[in-house]
């Protein structure tokens, strides 16, 4: 019997299926299915009662789950402690990364950080739909937004103004919004989350909250898509400094209604549990911080955003 039989069993008893829990620990079926009967066979009891339609829990099964999560907890902790006592890094990074962020952005502080550390791999996921850590096999997520899942671990990078902005040569055929209201006289182009349009901008001036609803002939569920569009003049869109960043700072766009700030939001790096924690993550966590600061630094210095 392995240790890593003892997962098995935990991600069988958590999903109530074979099946998902293998998909869960990126291994064949017939892996994990093997797993449960040596771990069956070493106990002499049956811990799991099959059915045709589902697989529950026998009553040694509950029994025997509570030691078996204690045992596995123990020794992720032990490794864990190995592991930050070291300053090699070593290892696969399974990161999901938004389309925007992860293409233009972070791709290429990844590419630094393999660099500096050659033992390192990285499988990314490049999309802007919700993950699941368990179905989409990745260890981290780099998101906009707090964490809404009370299971998941987060650690905030920053806070992350947004940005109305558009191509010198739409603004020169199209003229220069000075107020959120006048924007309805422009094509918006418009990113689509969960199937909702993202059609009604929301800016605040003092103590005033001004929302605008906006129309154009453009959207799509692709962040990197709206930003490619607004550099080739297709019309104005809203967009966090980040995506934007080089765009801005080289020109090829201009930031607008700089006396409004637009709704900001957070990026955050999330993990699916504390015990996922490890020294590459925490690494990588300070790599983040350093590169988004930095960004953020060459922005205010433009006057493309306020300082704070």
């Amino acid at each position: 019997m392995l240790i890593q039989d003892l997962q098995v069993i935990l991600k069988v008893a958590e999903f109530r299926s074979i099946t998902a829990a293998a998909n869960s620990l990126d291994m064949r079926v017939a892996t994990a299915s093997a797993a449960v009967k040596r771990v069956e066979t070493h106990l002499g009891v049956e811990l799991f009662i099959r059915t045709t339609r589902q697989l529950r829990l026998s009553p040694a099964g509950e029994r025997y789950l509570p030691h078996c999560q204690q045992a596995v907890q123990l020794l992720d902790n032990a490794q864990q402690n190995v592991r930050d006592d070291s300053d090699v890094l070593q290892g696969e990074i399974r990161i999901a990364l938004s389309s925007d962020l992860g293409r233009n952005v972070v791709i290429p502080w990844i590419d630094e950080f393999l660099i500096s550390n050659p033992d390192v791999s990285v499988r990314s996921n490049i999309s802007d739909s919700n993950i699941d850590f368990y179905r989409d096999s990745v260890d981290m997520a780099l998101r906009y937004g707090s964490p809404t899942d009370a299971s998941t671990y987060g650690f905030k990078i920053c806070d992350i103004p947004r940005v109305v902005c558009a191509a010198p040569e739409y603004l020169k055929k199209q003229g220069k919004p000075q107020h959120p209201h006048e924007l309805k006289n422009h094509n918006a182009l418009l990113y689509q989350l969960r199937e909702v349009v993202q059609d009604e901008w929301t800016f605040t001036q003092q103590q005033d909250t001004i929302k605008t609803k906006l129309v154009g002939n453009r959207s799509s569920n692709d962040g990197d898509l709206v930003r490619r569009w607004c550099v080739s003049g297709q019309g104005i869109a809203i967009k966090s400094c980040l995506d934007m960043a080089d765009d801005l700072l080289n020109e090829r766009v201009t930031p607008l209604l700089l006396d409004y700030q637009a709704t900001p939001t957070e990026l955050w790096l999330i993990c699916p549990s504390r015990q996922s924690i490890t020294p590459t993550v925490r690494r990588l966590r300070d790599l983040f911080r350093d590169k988004v600061a930095g960004l953020k630094t060459q922005l205010v210095n433009k006057g493309i955003i306020a300082n704070g």
